[in-house]
């Protein structure tokens, strides 16, 4: 056995876009980041707020219980039909650091809360502490914004995100903070070429939620690169807790922040999470889209109840009925666009046009989904199907065009001295199942990368018995 030779593997799949909620975030976190953000009543009540009903349960029955709880004790308030939501959630109040267990005289386990969660929850809940909502005493404002205006402006600010990463032409506004989030995300990447930033398969997955997970995912990136950036992650947290129970068209002061805080605050004014006339200002005003941030809410916060826009005919013409630059913009990703009216932009589906979408990372799958989330209502009335069957096998055969090869890292083995080894060595990697291909002619065979070791071992082992 000679040469072996490790083959390239391209990757042909990138992993789902994942949008964690407020609990699977916080587990990411180091105990010792989460004991200081639960020094403030906000976080506390945040937390506690979306926690699973049962653990909410459990939280309050043991609030003002000062000695450990027995864990027995604890099981017994749910019905034995329960028992898998009791060990979901006792892992989610442990992970969270909601609780710890505690050990009680004679040896039983049992539950006890943390000790600044429960004094901070209880200032939550109960009052007293200093005041821990951001003040609002100020001076009545000469200019007051309604919230028909900060629901205006903050669409209008995240709908500059959104128009370049498709690219659209109406890309004013966007700060070099915000891009280097979405590189950071990959829901960008420099493109080969020129280097100029083309939106990637995440990038679309992306584009397909609604708002608020869109807005969640972006904070989570952004809080991911906080320190990099010199400012404090707790701090940051704290605030955005704050705004989360804030009043929608109520003006807050900000005397007092930090610098850190008063940078963090810019960042989120140039992303539509609040509204700020002048950076000097001394006055915010939170928009919808840091109230519902940290609620777990998945509704639409600032745009209308979205209705299909787009009707696909079987001569490949595409007619999106909009007047949204951003959502013909959406269509230009994989279509050729002929004609734009006030109302209805015109495209064409097209072998290049696709191409190009599909060189970019977006799926055939996310093409024919997008346009089966977006059709028209008269699609669908006609329907099943709600697409021309032909149109779908056609953008599947584009991409099956690209994909008439896959690669998987690997390692040779060739030139042995006998067919008997050969042979051994062959069943040896079907018996692990780390074949990828042989040839009985040639005396050649091909096991995984991660299979090669158990392999090189089973083959040294048989050269040394001698066959």
């Amino acid at each position: 056995m000679a040469d072996q030779n490790k083959f390239p593997r391209l990757s042909l799949q990138s992993k789902n876009l994942q949008c964690k909620n407020l609990h699977d975030y916080l587990k990411t976190l180091q105990s010792g980041t989460l004991e200081k953000l639960y020094n403030h009543p906000t976080t506390c009540l945040a937390v506690y707020r979306e926690l699973p009903e049962i653990a909410r349960h459990y939280v309050i029955r043991i609030l003002f219980v000062e000695q450990p709880v027995p864990q027995a004790v604890v099981a017994s308030w749910v019905s034995q039909a329960y028992a898998k939501e009791h060990a979901q959630v006792s892992e989610v109040l442990t992970s969270l650091h909601v609780w710890q267990e505690a050990a009680i005289p004679g040896g039983l386990p049992g539950w006890i809360l943390n000790t600044t969660f429960k004094k901070y929850l209880k200032v939550a809940l109960l009052g007293g502490g200093r005041p821990w909502s951001m003040s609002s005493t100020l001076e009545a404002d000469s200019k007051p914004r309604d919230i028909p205006y900060l629901d205006s402006y903050a669409n209008e600010r995240w709908e500059c995100v959104l128009h370049y990463m498709v690219g659209s032409q109406q890309q004013e506004g966007i700060s070099a903070d915000a891009v280097r989030i979405l590189l950071h995300a990959g829901l960008m990447k420099r493109d080969e070429a020129d280097g100029s930033p083309v939106i990637t398969r995440d990038g679309f997955q992306f584009l397909l939620l609604d708002t608020a997970s869109q807005v969640w995912y972006f904070i989570l990136q952004y809080l991911d690169t906080v320190e990099t950036r010199g400012l404090d992650l707790v701090d940051c947290l704290t605030f955005l807790f704050q705004l989360s129970f804030s009043t929608m068209g109520k003006d807050y002061s900000t005397e007092g922040m930090s610098e850190g805080l008063l940078v963090f605050l810019q960042h989120l004014r140039e992303f539509g999470l609040v509204y700020q006339r002048k950076r000097k200002a001394g006055r915010f005003y939170p928009t919808r889209l840091a109230l519902n941030l940290a609620s777990g809410q998945s509704k639409i916060l600032t745009e209308a109840a979205t209705e299909g826009y787009i009707v696909v005919e079987t001569n490949y013409r595409v007619y999106a009925y909009t007047s949204s630059n951003l959502q013909v913009a959406l269509v230009g990703l994989f279509c050729e666009l002929l004609y734009r009216f006030p109302n209805l932009a015109v495209g064409i589906l097209t072998r290049d046009s696709v191409r190009q979408a599909l060189r970019s990372g977006i799926t055939a799958d996310q093409i024919i989904g997008f346009l089966r989330l977006h059709a028209h209502p008269r699609m669908i009335a006609a329907g099943p199907p709600t697409l021309p069957p032909t149109i779908v096998d056609q953008i599947k055969l584009w991409e099956n065009e690209r994909n008439r090869f896959s690669y998987t890292e690997g390692v040779l083995y060739s030139q042995f001295l006998s067919q008997a080894d050969y042979e051994v060595v062959r069943d040896h990697a079907q018996e692990l199942g780390v074949l990828i291909w042989s040839s009985t002619a040639r005396r050649t065979i091909i096991v995984t990368r991660v299979g090669h070791d158990d392999v090189k071992k089973f083959w040294k082992r048989y050269s040394k018995g001698g066959g």
